[in-house]
Parts: C-alpha cells; sequence; structure tokens
C-alpha cells in the first residue's frame, strides 16, 4: 500500500506524528489523509482530490482555507516586530488595538480583554478568573464549577474538566473534584413525549436549580455554556432556556462564562450567538474565527465586576499571576485585527444572515430522508440527526458502526463533516455561497443515500 512506501509522507506520518482523537493502533494500519492546499470552502489531498469541507476544519477556518490579505498582514507584522511578549507592562501596537476592538464588539459591556493563545488557553484562564474572583470578594468557597452534559470547553486539563463528555475523561483520572455536569438542553432527544419546548426549558432550569440546591449556592462559583452545543453536533437552545437559566443563576450569584469559542464572529447570524440567544454573560471566551483559523490567538472578555475582583488581588499578592509567552503575540494579533477588517468590508454578518435561509432549507429538506430524525441549525452552523426510526427517534446500535459508514460515504462524494455519534455537524466557512450550499445539500443527501443501502 501507497502508505508504507519508503519515505512517502504516509510512512514519514506514522514513523513520527501522533493525531488528536485519533485511533492510534488503526492509524498506524491505515495512515494519514495528508491535505496539502486549500482555496475557499475546498481542500485537496496529497493525490489531487478536491473536498468541500463543511466543518470549516475544527469550525474555524471562517474566511477558507486560503487568503494572501492575511498572508500579506502576517509577513510585514513579522518582518516588523516577529515577536514580543506583554508581560510586566510590556505591550505592543497591535494588542492594544485588537483588544479595543473587541471590547466595542462584546455584546454587552465588557471592561478588559486578556489575550491567550487557543479556545482551550481562554476556557482555562477563564476558571482561574472564577476563582479568582471569588477569592477576592471573601468567598474562597465558591469553587464549584457547572458545565452542561454533552459540552466540550477545551484539551487543557481544566478544560477537559469543564467537558461534559466521559469519553474525554477517560485514561486521564479526570475531572478534578468540583466540576459539576446538568442536563443538556437537548430538545429532540430528551423531551418527554407532549411537552413543549418552554416546558422542556422550564425542566432544565428546574434540574439546574436543585443541583445547585444540594450542592449549597455559596459552593457554586460559575456556570459555563456554549450558545449552541457544538461538542454534541451543533445542538441548538430550546425556547427559554438561557432566560429561565440566567433567572436562576441570578438568584444564587453564580457566575456566568460564555463560550464563544465556536459561535463567536458571525456564526449564528449575530457577532455572537449570546446576541443570538440572549446571553449576559460576566466572562467571554472567543477564539477560532477571531483570526479566521489564520493563527493561534484567543481571547478572555471580562466585566468590570471581575476586572475589580482581580485589582483587589493583585494589589494583595503584588501582582496578576497568569500568563502564556505567546499571549498578545503582534503576530497573531495583528492577523486577527484583519480579520475583523475584513469582516466588515464583506459585510459578514450581513452575508451570514442572507444566506441562512438558503442553508437552513437545503438541509432542512433532508428532514424528509428515511435516516433523518431531525434537522436545526441557525445561521451557518446546523445539526442532522440520524435514527434508525423516526417515531420512537431509536439510533442505531453502536454494532452497526454508522458513524463509520457516515463518514465513509462522505469522503467518497467529496466532502468532509463533523460527525459526533448518530448527529451530523454543518459550519461551512462563512464565505460560502448559495450555489456552494446548493452543492453541500446535494452531497449530504447522496451520503445519506448510500449510507441508507448499506445499512439494508
Amino acid at each position: 500500500m501507497k502508505y508504507f512506501e519508503a519515505n512517502s509522507p504516509y510512512a514519514r506520518d506514522i514513523a513520527a506524528v501522533i493525531h488528536p482523537h485519533t485511533h492510534l493502533r488503526r492509524h498506524l494500519e491505515t495512515g494519514p489523509e495528508i491535505i496539502n492546499r486549500g482555496q475557499g470552502i475546498f481542500v485537496h489531498d496529497e493525490q489531487g482530490r478536491q473536498f468541500l469541507d463543511a466543518a470549516a476544519g475544527l469550525w474555524c477556518a471562517s474566511l477558507g482555507f486560503g487568503n494572501e490579505r492575511l498572508a500579506r498582514v502576517a509577513y510585514e507584522a513579522m518582518k516588523n516586530l516577529g515577536y514580543y511578549q506583554i508581560f510586566r507592562h510590556t505591550s505592543n501596537a497591535a494588542a492594544i488595538e485588537l483588544s479595543e476592538r473587541l471590547l466595542a464588539l462584546a455584546p454587552c459591556p465588557m471592561s478588559k480583554v486578556l489575550l491567550q493563545c487557543s479556545g482551550s488557553e481562554a476556557n482555562d484562564t477563564a476558571a482561574k478568573l472564577v476563582w479568582y474572583y471569588w477569592d477576592a470578594v471573601g468567598k474562597p468557597e465558591k469553587r464549584k464549577i457547572i458545565s452542561r452534559r454533552g459540552s466540550y470547553h477545551g484539551s487543557t486539563t481544566v478544560g477537559v474538566c469543564l467537558t461534559g463528555k466521559p469519553e474525554f475523561h477517560a485514561g486521564f483520572g479526570l475531572p478534578f473534584p468540583g466540576f459539576l455536569y446538568t442536563d443538556m438542553p437537548y430538545y429532540y432527544r430528551h423531551h418527554v413525549e407532549g411537552e413543549s419546548e418552554e416546558e422542556f426549558s422550564t425542566r432544565l432550569a428546574a434540574s439546574l436549580e436543585k443541583l445547585i440546591l444540594e450542592e449549597g449556592p455559596e459552593t457554586i462559583g460559575a456556570f459555563w455554556a456554549d450558545p449552541v452545543v457544538g461538542g454534541s453536533g451543533a445542538v441548538l437552545p430550546p425556547k427559554g432556556y438561557f432566560e429561565k437559566v440566567q433567572a436562576v443563576l441570578r438568584k444564587y450569584d453564580i457566575l456566568f462564562v460564555a463560550d464563544e469559542v465556536i459561535c463567536g464572529f458571525g456564526r449564528t447570524g449575530n457577532m455572537w450567538g449570546s446576541q443570538t440567544f440572549g446571553i449576559t454573560p460576566d466572562i467571554l471566551t472567543c477564539a477560532k474565527a477571531l483570526s479566521a483559523a489564520m493563527q493561534p490567538i484567543s481571547a478572555v472578555l471580562i466585566n468590570e465586576r471581575i476586572f475589580e475582583g482581580m485589582l483587589i488581588q493583585s494589589d494583595r499578592n503584588g501582582r496578576f499571576v497568569h500568563g502564556y509567552t505567546y499571549a498578545g503575540h503582534p503576530v497573531a494579533a495583528a492577523v486577527a485585527l484583519e480579520t475583523l477588517r475584513i469582516y466588515d468590508e464583506i459585510d459578514m454578518i450581513g452575508h451570514v444572515k442572507a444566506v441562512e435561509p438558503l442553508f437552513l432549507d437545503s438541509l432542512g429538506a433532508l428532514a424528509e430522508h428515511p435516516l433523518v430524525g431531525d434537522v436545526s441549525g441557525c445561521g451557518l452552523i446546523a445539526g442532522i440527526e440520524v435514527v434508525a426510526d423516526k417515531r420512537s427517534r431509536e439510533m442505531f446500535p453502536a454494532s452497526v458502526g454508522l458513524p463509520a459508514k457516515l463518514e465513509a460515504n462522505a469522503l467518497k462524494h467529496g466532502l468532509i463533516l463533523r460527525h459526533v455519534g448518530n448527529r451530523l455537524a454543518f459550519s461551512p466557512a462563512l464565505i460560502i455561497t448559495p450555489e456552494e450550499i446548493r452543492d453541500l445539500a446535494g452531497r449530504v443527501k447522496a451520503l445519506l443515500d448510500d449510507t441508507l443501502v448499506e445499512l439494508g
């Protein structure tokens, strides 16, 4: 096989590279799919085959897979100041301007920005700030953090603890004590017969309050939520959910951290998922589309309440002892700034709103397919639930190997998508055109048809 030809990139990969979220032993037998070129929403592999990437990489390539303008900005920034840190009163122009821009874009009044290098780092840092704040105001016992089952918030140690998916914990001895999980707002999968979305939301808010009371409100520091649950395949919140949840949090003085790593910068049809779903966070984390995935950068936005606590701690301890070597990197910050300028120039939010109906209607039409139980989405993010039985919502057993069949049939039709168990998630580059949306939907129908035949 080609993978084992001497000095081939496939053999070299097997010999040297560990791949995240990969069956490591199987990889030694199959080798990688090597992507060597990309433009717009398409990528090409080592053999020259073209694929429509319906996931924008890892939800992040908002401007597609090649952008000469951002490449030039990175080049000029690197020539001028290839690196400098922002520790101990030092700064750089790009970090300053980017922070100002993010505060201007924030979905609610925010006070300061802490630049980081990845979404995982941003969420990890936000957790530290929650603990830092409560210690500052004399309530260090408020350390427990509640997130949702089925959510994903990063791959750092704390990020994995925030993540409500047991497969991320297995083998690592995680989560640490103090991380709690409440119900995922997955109406299609978890509502009871005859229960409306509003009633489902009321039940989940009551369940959250019950958990808080059982644990002790005086021990709960924060609630973590992504506006759309990306980690479970783009699950949208039911009607009234965040309104009811926030009322519970306010009642017990619990901070709200909005994980906007996936949803931020236009994905849901607004600049922030918080705007789409009526969330007013105390802390907001963002990454991915901040630089259109062209540079590793993220940010944590905090309100004045949190910053006042940080000032108290800085006075008490002599300084704010936290930071990453590459935080506020001048090249990454310059690329992120230019990305935000491009969004403005091409009216990215307006474009997403303009193509949203076609995107949702094209995928929504697949709800008639025998394998499809549900289709939901907003902006340019959507999920399709693949089921064995539409009436009962019964899922295929693991022995069927549904995810492998879906992935193989997608690749056969030149399509890269994200599947989470029996659910297909879609988050194409935000620049996708109407013609490309129709192309995408056609490929999805073809892969579903082929999978149906295989399943008999």
